[in-house]
């Protein structure tokens, strides 16, 4: 069961199809919508202000949450959030997607569509128009994300909605084997549902 707890009066809304893992933390005033996933190791603290997760988000592990009192953090629909990355009373539009341990800080508005780098910086009150690729420290816009970059992202954020329901249905605690056995499954098992998604598409 997931460390989900009410704070201050307020209890946390998950749709039943969501998946949050055991090792991850969702405190107070939050809102997680349909098909979102959030690793382990994540912490969404809703304990000052309000956090609203949008329907087919992921957030994945060790990703932080949290904003200064009296604010809302949201991630609009199909937001990504990757390994490691902090949201600090940011607002993350519609399709986009934060790269590996970066930062948005307290009221910047990341604009659909766009792609925030890996180790990226964005500052307090940054707006970002959609579809804008940044980089560094402090972030800086570099260039337009083209049709390929976003089906690219589209896709890869597509399989993280499949993976709630791939959680409920093969996620188990195990003890671990002393030795690998013949029989063991292959790797092209692992991308049966990469590649039924990217069918789809094509």
């Amino acid at each position: 069961m997931a460390n989900i707890f009410k704070f201050n009066g307020f209890r946390p809304v998950v749709h039943e199809s969501a998946f949050i893992h055991p090792n991850a933390c969702v405190t107070g005033n939050v809102i997680i919508g349909k098909d979102v996933y959030v690793g382990p190791g994540a912490a969404l603290r809703g304990d000052w202000g309000q956090i609203i997760i949008e329907d087919g988000c992921n957030i994945q592990e060790n990703c932080t949450i949290h904003m200064f009192p009296g604010t809302t953090v949201l991630l609009k629909k199909s937001a990504h959030i990757g390994h490691g990355a902090i949201i600090h009373g940011a607002t993350i539009g519609e399709n986009v997607l934060v790269g590996m341990n970066s930062v948005v800080m307290d009221e910047a508005n990341v604009g659909a569509g766009s792609v925030i780098g890996a180790l990226c910086f964005v500052p307090a009150k940054m707006n970002i128009p959609e579809r804008s690729v940044l980089v560094g420290n402090p972030a800086k816009i570099v260039k337009e994300v083209s049709d390929e970059m976003l089906d690219w992202k589209t896709k890869g954020t597509q399989l993280y909605q499949s993976l709630p329901q791939e959680m409920r249905d093969y996620w188990e605690p195990c003890e671990p084997l002393r030795e690998v056995e013949t029989n063991r499954p292959t790797q092209e098992k692992m991308f049966e549902t990469w590649e039924r998604i990217k069918s789809k598409q094509d």
